[in-house]
């Protein structure tokens, strides 16, 4: 194959779907809220009814907030799952597909995080799907111009926004594949 026949669109999507459909979606099979929830060291950062954070910031629109601080401590607190997972699905992809592809705007205040496993990977899968989506109608000359003002480096091309997303996925899910280990094993 030649480097003018290769599809770069095809293979920045085909990466994380890969990842997503052989690594890290069979891991979260059974996902339980006693897991969701649970912290193996005290003060990490989570996912928790309002009113009941001690953290410096509780960010969210519904009955559960998400643990922040700004700036963020040093160092960093542990995180739950339930942080884990509602940084990737507001963070990483709904503030996204938001700012580049049209969906409805999401943040960290804005946002309603899930009180439980099973609706956290339900918005997970449907944020996967909407950013998967916008990046599926992505051309590779789209995927060459600068992604703006929306992001923290405007001039860099929309394809390394799509890398540090996979990135971020990958990284932050095998997170949540490891804590799940650690509280089946302790």
């Amino acid at each position: 194959m030649h480097a003018k026949d290769f599809d770069w669109p095809q293979a920045l999507r085909e990466q994380w779907e890969w990842h997503w459909t052989n690594l890290i979606r069979p891991r979260l099979e059974g996902l339980t809220d006693d897991e969701y929830f649970w912290s193996p060291v005290p003060g990490a950062w989570s996912v928790r009814p309002r009113g009941t954070s001690n953290a410096q910031i509780q960010a969210g629109a519904g009955n559960f907030t998400i643990d922040y601080g700004f700036p963020a401590p040093d160092p960093a607190p542990f995180t739950t799952i339930a942080w884990r997972l509602g940084h990737v699905i507001v963070g990483v992809l709904a503030a996204r597909s938001a700012a580049h592809f049209g969906a409805p705007e999401a943040s960290y205040e804005s946002w309603e995080y899930a009180g439980d496993a099973a609706t956290a990977l339900g918005q997970l899968e449907t944020q996967l799907d909407v950013w998967l989506t916008g990046l599926h109608r992505l051309t590779e000359a789209q995927l060459r111009e600068p992604v703006g003002d929306k992001e923290p480096y405007p001039t860099a091309p929309m394809a390394e926004l799509v890398l540090h997303i996979n990135r971020e996925l990958i990284h932050h899910l095998s997170e949540v594949c490891l804590i799940r280990d650690l509280y089946a094993h302790s």
